[in-house]
Order: C-alpha cells, then structure tokens, then sequence
C-alpha cells in the first residue's frame, strides 16, 4: 500500500492517547478506519507536557498498539494540539489585485491571507491556523471565493490561533522521540469539528464542546466559518478529582465509581441507592449514595457550561445558535450530560459521534475518538489535496512557504 494513502492521526490527549489509522479507499471517499491503539497519558496535564519522558512512553504503546493491529510501520502523523495556552484573534489582511485586468486569482488569495498574519505576537507565541473567514472585494463583503471576479482591492477577515513556542517544542520533541514526523499540528476541537460536523451545521450556527480529560474545548461555527475557539482549562479529570476528595477515596477509585455509577443530573438518581465502596475496590471501605455521587458530577459540570455560556456570551451568541450544541470527547459519554447542557446552554443539544467514517472497530464511533478521527479526515481534506476540501484556500495556505516553516521548523530536531 502506498505511503501517501496512510493517514494516521495522533490524539495526544490529557487523559488518553489515542492513534487512529485511516487509509484512502478511492479518490473521491472517505478514509476508512484501519486500525486504532490506546494507552494511558503519563507526562501529560491539561494538554501540556509536563514530563518528556513518561509522555514519549505513552506516546510510544498507543503505537505500538496500532502497528500490531495494522500490520504497519507508523513513521507520520497529523497531531492534535490543546491545553489552556491556545489563543485567538481576529485580524484583516488587504492586498492590490495583482493582474492589471483586475482578474482575482489564487495567488491573490494567499498574499491576502498571508498578509492578515502580519500583526504583533509576543516572541514565545506562535501562529498554529490562520483560517480565512470571508474576503471583500472592492467594498463587497461577504465573499466566500473571491478567485475569478474582478476588483482592485482584496480583503480578508481571518482567525488566528496561536500556541506557546515552549509548548509546541515540547510537544514536538516528544512525538519525534516516539519515531514519528509530524505532518500538521491541529486544534484538537478543530479536528473534533472535521469528524462530527456538517455544513448544514455550520451554516446555521453551532458550538461544538469537547469535553476532554484536563481541558475542554470549544469551536463556534456560523454561515460555515470558524466565529471563536478557546480551550478552557476544565475537563473530566477534575470531576474524578472531585469524587475522590467528595468520596474520600483514590483517585482510581473514583474514575471506577464515575464510570460505573455516574449521572449528570443529581434529580434523575434515587435517594436511597448505595453503592459499596469495597466491591469496586477491596482496599476501600464504607458506602456512599448514587445521588450523592450525581450531585458531585452535576457541581463541575454546571462550572463548565457557565465558562462556555461565558465564551458564548463575549461573542453574543449564547442561547442563539440554531444548531445548538454538540458534545463530544469522553466528558460526553455520562449519562444525563446532554439534558444537564440543554437547561445551562438553553440551546439544543446532542451527542456529537463520528460516524462519517467506516471502521473495523466499533468503539471508534465514539465521542472520545472525535478528535483522533478528526486528524486522519484534516490529513485527507488538506494535507493530500482532495477533491471534496471544504475550503481550498485554507489547503492552499498550507502549501503556502510562509505557513509551512513550522513543518520545516519540526524537522529541524530530527537526527
């Protein structure tokens, strides 16, 4: 099988590594899922390394998982990228037409786009996406693809996400450490997107919420562009905390109970079930009630949906997204989150799945594989050039030299 058919996408999560590997079935299809490998995150909180390490380890046995199940040697990877150190802003880029007929053409794009990164950013920070949002033509707004109209002027509205330089290195190090190039580094909700949004989503107006293990993020879509992303530095983690202090058990022991006994909404659990504490965990000892359990998880849950009706509200879009809100990553699989998000988001809210794709493992359908079935879609929209791009100018500015010296810059650490 050819190497340039081989996608493999690397979920670095805070809670989880997972590596997801797709290949290409036809030209025009979707990438099927061939192979997937799992193991804990060591090194690794709320999406930053912090022990170099433990963190190579993980990232080297989730691998390793995924060769025996394939059958293949896994060298490249697209990356997701998270942690509460993701910033955005907004800029504009203006450009002169270059043909003297006036013409728009691709190459008038990209010196647009790129022009919309020419702003000042602190000397640790680097730009991860610059994402086009709408270009404006001699005065007219709104444009989607300006490339073959006629102006003399050329704008552009972008979104720039920036991460932290020693961020990024480390991270780099570590995935190279592990055997592996890195192809792109991506906005883990961003991947998330890829893999469960639509456009009719994205059209009408949508959050997408990706309840992570350390962190959580978050991707607003409306009229099909990218309106906000932030990663808040709250995940599923810090509920297990929670249970732990709550319950006065182990940590271990309070990811069992969370898993195995957990509900979002503390009105929906019967007051007079217990549950023994020695029966999950026979150093353990003592029992606790189901609704006491319920109301520890709905205290931290209700503490995130206000930071995101927070995100919400600063870019007035809270309680006005026609598409509502759409949970996913492992946060996501407790029962009662979906109705608990409804009355704190006062939108519609659903489970986000990513069910685009064909795979031989069913548990790849599942929330907490969004992000690592996000990457291996970004590798087949973007990276290869398919036909099916949902924006060719964001392809194309990856191409583009003065985006890509930070894949240059990754190859700089190897040997």
């Amino acid at each position: 099988m050819a190497k340039e058919k081989i996608f493999i996408g690397l979920d670095v999560g805070s809670s989880t590594i997972r590596v997801v590997v797709g290949k290409q079935e036809s030209e025009l299809g979707s990438p099927s899922i061939v192979g997937v490998g799992e193991a804990s995150s060591a090194g690794i909180r709320r999406g930053v390394i912090v022990d170099i390490d433990e963190a190579v380890s993980s990232i080297s046995e989730a691998l390793e998982k995924a060769e025996r199940m394939t059958g293949l040697t896994l060298d490249h990877a697209v990356v997701s990228v998270g942690g509460a150190q993701i910033t955005s802003q907004e800029s504009h880029g203006v450009v002169a037409v270059a043909r003297a007929d006036g013409e728009i053409t691709e190459a008038d794009v990209v010196r647009v786009v790129d022009a919309s990164q020419a702003i000042s950013i602190p000397a640790n920070r680097e730009i991860l996406h610059v994402i086009p949002k709408n270009f404006t033509v001699d005065g007219q707004t709104g444009i989607k693809d300006p490339v073959g109209m006629s102006g003399i002027r050329l704008e552009v509205d972008s979104q720039i996400i920036q991460a932290s330089v020693p961020f990024i290195k480390n991270l780099t190090k570590c995935i190279l450490q592990a055997g592996l190039e890195i192809d792109d580094l991506v906005l883990a909700p961003l991947a998330s997107a890829q893999a469960v949004l639509n456009k009719k989503q994205k059209e009408l107006g949508v959050v997408l919420i990706d309840l992570g293990g350390g962190t959580t993020g978050l991707v607003v879509f409306e009229e099909g562009d990218l309106a906000a992303s932030t990663i808040l530095p709250v995940g599923s983690m810090h509920i297990t905390n929670d249970l732990a202090i709550g319950l006065r058990t182990s940590v271990d022991t309070a990811e069992k109970v969370k898993l195995q006994y957990g509900h979002a909404e503390a009105r929906e659990v019967k007051k007079d079930v217990e549950i023994d504490l020695a029966k999950i965990d026979k150093q353990e000892e003592g029992r606790v009630s189901i609704k006491h359990i319920a109301e520890i998880i709905e205290a931290r849950l209700e503490e995130i949906f206000d930071l995101v009706n927070r995100e919400l509200k600063r870019i007035n879009r809270d309680g006005q997204l026609p598409a509502g809100a759409i949970l996913t990553g492992g946060g996501a699989k407790l029962p009662g989150v979906v109705e608990l998000a409804k009355k704190h988001l006062r939108l519609p809210v659903s489970l986000g799945l990513p069910g685009t794709v064909t795979a031989v493992l069913d548990r790849v359908n599942e929330p907490q594989f969004a992000t690592a079935v996000g990457l291996v879609m970004w590798a087949n929209e973007y990276l290869l050039g398919s036909s099916r791009t949902v924006n060719k100018f964001a392809r194309k500015f990856l191409e583009h030299e003065s985006v890509n010296k930070m894949r240059k810059w990754f190859k700089s650490f190897l040997p």
